[in-house]
């Protein structure tokens, strides 16, 4: 039986509009202005993150670059540098772990801290968020702001962060709930997108009352699994863990410059990405037995599959992208990307005996050793000659971390300077 008595044990801290926050505290003169963070310089491309200033425009994430300069005029359009993000990363867990030690990193911008003890103390635990506010503020940068939210669970806690931005403080004790929630609407938990809410209507909750209004049973029934029984749980603040499904695929992508967006540009890009994710299957010891390729195209997209003895070998993958390349079907490409899925660790994979993957493999690591010691792309497959040095590592919100394809490669160039 579950426990009555769920006080306060979660500290979640969320780093308000941190792309654009970090590129703010680092150049001083676009403090105060609207600015969007892009992946690259065109209109065609969409922002990343965007200061609040902008944001007043209507501006958020995910808007295009063009229309974005057409709702602002005073636009100042900055390209991602995702090195400085991480660097930043780990500043602030270093100056929050000053304050509280951090139980777990959500994401780049997303951590939180477990409560103990007195800490459990409504006073107490508002004392010590403002404490962290402060520290970011004097270790990291004065333009680190941050929203942290304090409730019984993770769950509440992360809920709590979205409800006050900028630099918001709200705590939700489970004596209140579900009080202070009740003028939020369904999307706004995270874990209900719009398809889930339509599905959330068809079951007849339309409002947040009516989702605590619920039964677990009914819970259980309107989500179509288990999870919704589990929520029941969750919206009252007893401590349990959602559920997280593991990675299976591995994947790169990326947005085509307008001048590279032809035939050849698309395949040489590609080439680059085999090659890159493939780098990424033998540093973490995985092979992949199936490959996807695709172009988003404008007009017409397209995307092909392929089944394969488990690999991690570049050459090997590129013969079967060759293959498929043969039967194209595009129109005004915009995007490409290549995922392997069907993952499997080495001890995992049995070798097969009509081909060399496991010969292939250990050229592969040899070639990695190299690049990893003198360098990226001290040594590459000359098929990509015009693209090795683009498709830059992204620091996406769910990671915080960019992969090395050779000695320096994603280094912030000032970490290793006081600051």
């Amino acid at each position: 039986m579950l426990k009555q008595e769920r006080p306060l044990g979660v500290l979640f801290l969320d780093i308000n509009a941190y792309f654009a926050t970090v590129e703010q505290q680092e150049r001083p003169e676009l403090r105060g202005k609207p600015i969007i963070v892009v992946p690259m310089e065109t209109d065609s491309t969409c922002a990343i993150a965007a200061s609040y200033e902008a944001k007043k425009f209507g501006i958020k994430t995910g808007t295009n670059v063009g229309e974005a300069k057409r709702m602002c005029g005073g636009l100042i359009v900055v390209p991602a540098r995702p090195p400085l993000y991480v660097h930043y990363h780990e500043r602030i867990i270093e100056a929050a772990e000053s304050v509280l030690p951090v139980e777990k990193v959500s994401s780049i911008d997303e951590m939180h801290c477990c409560l103990i003890g007195k800490e459990r103390e409504p006073i107490e635990a508002r004392r010590i968020a403002l404490v962290m506010k402060e520290t970011l503020r004097k270790k990291v940068g004065e333009m680190i702001r941050c929203s942290i939210g304090i409730a019984p669970n993770t769950f509440l806690a992360k809920l709590g962060t979205d409800m006050m931005k900028p630099d918001g403080l709200v705590v939700l004790e489970a004596k209140d709930l579900p009080g202070p929630v009740l003028g939020l609407k369904l999307t706004d938990f995270a874990g209900i997108n719009k398809r889930m809410a339509a599905r959330l209507q068809g079951a007849g909750v339309f409002s947040v009352e009516q989702l605590y209004s619920k039964s677990p049973q009914e819970l259980k029934a309107a989500f179509g699994s288990v999870t919704g029984e589990r929520w029941w749980y969750l919206l009252r603040g007893y401590d349990l863990d959602l559920e997280r499904n593991e990675g299976k695929t591995l994947s790169h992508s990326n947005v085509m410059h307008p001048d590279q967006r032809t035939d050849s540009g698309c395949r040489e890009m590609l080439l680059r990405l085999i090659q890159k994710a493939s780098a990424r299957l033998r540093a973490n010891g995985l092979w992949a037995a199936g490959m996807a390729v695709s172009v988003q195209g404008f007009k017409k997209s397209w995307r092909a599959y392929v089944r394969l003895s488990p690999s991690q070998d570049t050459v090997t993958f590129n013969e079967e992208f060759l293959r498929l390349w043969e039967k194209r079907d595009y129109e005004k490409p915009r995007t490409v990307g290549v995922v392997f899925y069907d993952l499997a660790t080495t001890d995992h994979v049995t070798p097969s005996l009509f081909d060399s993957s496991m010969v292939r493999a250990e050229l592969n690591r040899a070639v990695d050793k190299v690049n990893q010691k003198f360098g990226k792309n001290t040594i590459y497959l000359a098929g990509i000659e015009k693209t090795k040095d683009r498709a830059d590592e992204k620091i996406a919100f769910n990671k915080t971390w960019l992969f090395s394809e050779g000695k320096g490669d994603n280094k912030w160039a000032e970490e290793s300077e006081d600051r």
